[in-house]
């Protein structure tokens, strides 16, 4: 793996290059393999995020997101075994997972590329390349964590959350959750959606880039795509005429402004769950 610094430029730079030849250069040769993979060794161990907040702006670092793509220009579907299923992937799986500090339960599927910070907690879910998940932050069970997403520390996906992929179809930023968010069972964040730090998803919600967000007190709308940090969003229609006659349309409502650092009642987190084994 490359170091930090000027080395990193020199593979950003590479893989810039070989994006931009892409089509009149050898994806298969020796250099152009062993720059993809160090780029992607980089996203796996943490040493880099395919996006990020900077000044509560989401940076995206395109080269990284080109790299994944070059992965999957060069890879070949390999032979693997899942429990007692076999499986023939591009991607393999996340490898020394029982030394970095996560736990995680039979069933679920950590794809190579991404990253969990120590203290996370994985139930049977599948977690996609070029994703980020927080310490601390649960993935409850069948959630679906598309590539790049962008999961902030101690946040709850509860069971059967989806959130989007940036990969395909191809999207200008990643679904981001910050931290001390809670989604809700079932609900569904794509299309570079975001929920802002400490904000409470409800069960069932529906999120995109262009779904409106709502104050319920005053009837404004907020953003399109962005639930406000500390607030308590949950789903609703409002009506619009089409030819055809009146139909109600998504959108979300936030029904509750929090304070900073308050816990919604029905989002309150056990620790018991995160809770790491004294060193012996």
């Amino acid at each position: 793996m490359p170091k930090r610094g000027a080395d990193v430029a020199i593979l950003q730079s590479e893989i810039e290059d070989l994006w931009e030849r892409r089509d009149d250069v050898s994806l298969q040769s020796a250099e152009a393999v062993a720059a993809v993979d160090a780029a992607i060794d980089l996203l796996d161990t943490g040493h880099a995020r395919v996006a990020e907040l900077v000044a509560g702006e989401v940076v995206v670092h395109e080269w990284l997101k080109n790299a994944i793509l070059l992965l999957y220009k060069q890879a070949k579907p390999a032979n693997s075994q899942f429990g007692p299923f076999e499986c023939a992937d591009k991607i393999p799986l996340k490898s020394g997972i029982s030394s970095s500090g996560v736990q995680v339960s039979p069933g679920a599927v950590i794809r190579r590329g991404s990253y969990q910070e120590p203290g996370a907690v994985v139930m049977p879910s599948h977690i996609g390349i070029g994703s980020y998940v927080g310490e601390g932050t649960l993935v409850d069970s069948w959630v679906g964590i598309g590539s790049c997403a962008q999961i902030g520390r101690n946040v709850h996906l509860s069971g059967g959350v989806g959130l989007g992929g940036m990969i395909e179809p191809p999207m200008a930023r990643p679904v981001v959750i910050e931290d001390d968010a809670f989604i809700g069972a079932r609900a569904m964040v794509y299309s570079g959606a975001r929920v802002g730090e400490g904000a409470l998803l409800g069960a069932g919600a529906l999120l995109t880039d262009t779904i409106p967000v709502i104050d319920a007190a005053t009837g404004e709308e907020l953003s399109r795509g962005e639930v406000p940090p500390w607030t308590v969003a949950v789903p609703g229609s409002r009506p619009r005429e089409f030819a055809g006659g009146t139909f109600g349309l998504p959108c979300l409502l936030v029904i509750k402004h929090l304070k900073k650092g308050e816990r919604h009642d029905k989002a309150k987190l056990n620790d018991a769950v995160r809770a790491q084994p004294p060193v012996l």
